[in-house]
């Protein structure tokens, strides 16, 4: 593997060449109506839809670029991806193309191209399963793969696309909002109700009915571990129904230019609406004044002061970091009872020579050796996600070249109390096995062609995305039921709201763009830009509040 040592080295997130201007606030600026912590996907779409609204948004984000995990950074002439490349939302029909609507409502489009197999599994005893992007295709290969359980399989998928449909034909707003609430119940009754039941099963709730093959079912287990980093018993039927249907329906897209056009684009519309972001801008504490937040004090000493305030940043810390001990609501509490962090990831990202790599590279593959180590976060011996896209998008890389991004659940305890050699030397040591069982599995030759690698592991993650111990959001201590316990945008702090992937409904780039409009809507209501029901909200907010938790907690 040539040149390997001389590119083991940190991630660094920077974008060259492109870093976003930097906008600085004056003491005689008067008071913003929100002011939201971080520029992660799900605070740069509440920020556009509120500045779409008219209101004064002003948008903290501790680097130099906007997206978080969404973003970017550049080496020698490769745009790598800082995070997924398998982009849903990007579609042009119904209400769930979540990341196309938010564009649209700051003005903005970008160009992409569709992926024609989603991604394809590379499982124990040789099983190969792709995921064509049409339906039927993708239930004959099931036939072919679990004949004896092929009706089951077709029957759950089948319930998931019932819970797309569902879905996609109802404009998605904020479920706090009673307005709203009765609105679209008047419009499509029977959807509601269906997705009120829907809301408390998790997938294997539905696959236990219909398929009793273990292997079956543990096609399941991987297919939902590879959108909520865990198995069918702890992922929601609601969120399996968004996925897994919207395959086959708006597909995968992936952007030209690479993941982060789609944030530097809503940057750009946030500043053409009015809206502002500073870059550099470290908050170190949410001001709380009389039980109610009110602005934020950053790193500098500087102290911003507005009406309503929306952390990006992770429950965790929201509430352990930048909420004040003694203002932090006991329904926060509640929270971390019912969920922990998911584990963080080491995330190569390869640039390689296509010369001895197969022409037929697939965009997105999942590798995984033994099913029992499926979440595994030690020694790169769990689950595989590996993107190449430049399958679709040439652009981001040099000529004949290719972007391989690989990662893999990994503990921050592993990482912590190595002294730079150890540190460096772990890096590389897992770096080299996780190329072997890439190349092993789906693309010989691999080793052979690296020209370019940089490896990141969870204090990567944890320093460059500010997210505690490089978690990439919240999975359940146990068995839940379904989306009905994940907490909502508005917090029992007044004046404080919360979006992204430990809201629901939970994690992925269009989930957290549904809690981005959500949380939107939430505050647009409660500021007077949206019409809503005082005399039913109050009820409304008791019942998703104390005794929905305690409901739950039993």
């Amino acid at each position: 593997m040539d040149g390997l040592q001389c590119f083991v080295s940190d991630l660094n997130v920077v974008g060259r060449g492109r870093r976003c201007k930097r906008i600085v606030c004056t003491a005689a600026e008067k008071p913003d109506d929100v002011i939201v912590v971080g520029s992660g996907m799900g605070g740069l779409v509440t920020a556009t839809q509120l500045a779409a609204k008219g209101l004064k948004v002003r948008v903290l984000e501790k680097y130099l670029i906007p997206g978080g995990s969404s973003g970017y950074f550049e080496r020698d002439g490769y745009t790598f991806d800082v995070g997924a490349s398998m982009i849903f939302g990007l579609g042009d029909e119904g209400y769930t193309n979540l990341l196309t609507r938010a564009l649209d409502a700051v003005g903005k489009k970008i160009e992409t191209k569709p992926d024609p197999t989603i991604v394809t599994y590379y499982l124990p005893d040789g099983l190969t399963v792709p995921v064509d992007r049409n339906y039927d295709v993708f239930m004959g290969e099931l036939r072919a793969k679990f004949p004896s359980s092929a009706d089951g399989l077709k029957q759950f998928y089948d319930t998931c696309a019932d819970v797309f449909k569902c879905l996609n034909e109802m404009e998605l707003l904020s479920l706090e909002e009673p307005r709203y609430l009765l609105k679209v119940f008047f419009q499509k009754p029977v959807n509601c109700l269906k997705l009120l039941w829907y809301m408390f099963l998790n997938a294997a709730d539905e696959v236990g009915k219909t398929v009793a093959d273990p292997i079956a079912k543990k096609f399941v287990d991987i297919e939902c571990f590879l959108i909520s980093v865990a198995g069918a018993d702890r992922t929601p039927l609601i969120n399996t129904g968004m996925v897994f249907a919207d395959r086959h329906y708006g597909g995968a897209n992936y952007p030209i230019g690479g993941v982060g056009k789609i944030s530097l684009a809503l940057a750009e519309g946030l500043e053409e609406y009015g809206g502002k972001i500073e870059y550099g801008a470290r908050v170190r504490r949410i001001i709380v004044e009389d039980g109610k937040a009110v602005g934020v004090l950053l790193a500098n000493g500087k102290e911003l002061l507005a009406r309503t305030v929306i952390s990006n940043a992770t429950r965790w810390d929201t509430f352990e970091n930048l909420v004040p001990k003694e203002s932090v609501p006991e329904e926060e509490s509640m929270f971390q009872d019912r969920y922990k962090k998911t584990a963080s990831f080491i995330s190569l990202h390869v640039g390689v020579k296509r010369d001895k790599l197969p022409k037929d590279l697939e965009c997105h593959m999942i590798i995984l050796d033994d099913y029992d180590n499926m979440e595994k976060c030690r020694d790169a011996e769990g689950t595989l996600f590996v993107s190449v896209p430049t399958v679709l998008d040439s652009t981001i890389a040099p000529d004949n070249r290719h972007i391989f991004h690989i990662f893999t659940a990994s503990d921050m305890e592993e990482w912590e109390g190595l002294s730079v050699a150890e540190y460096n030397e772990k890096k590389e040591e897992l770096a080299t096995k996780i190329l072997k069982k890439v190349e092993a599995a789906a693309a010989p030759g691999l080793t052979d062609s690296v020209e370019l690698l940089e490896v990141g592991t969870p204090r990567t993650h944890r320093r460059f995305l500010g997210r505690i111990d490089g978690t990439y959001g919240p999975v359940p201590r146990r068995v839940l039921r379904g989306l009905a316990s994940m907490p909502f945008n508005k917090t029992a702090l007044p004046g404080l709201y919360c979006v992204g992937d430990s809201s629901f409904p939970g994690q992925g780039l269009n989930a957290v763009a549904f809690s981005g409009f959500s949380c939107a809507h939430r505050v647009a209501a409660d500021v007077g830009k949206e019409d809503k029901l005082p005399l039913l909200d109050e009820p409304l907010q008791y019942l998703l509040g104390r005794k929905r938790l305690e409901l739950f907690n039993n």
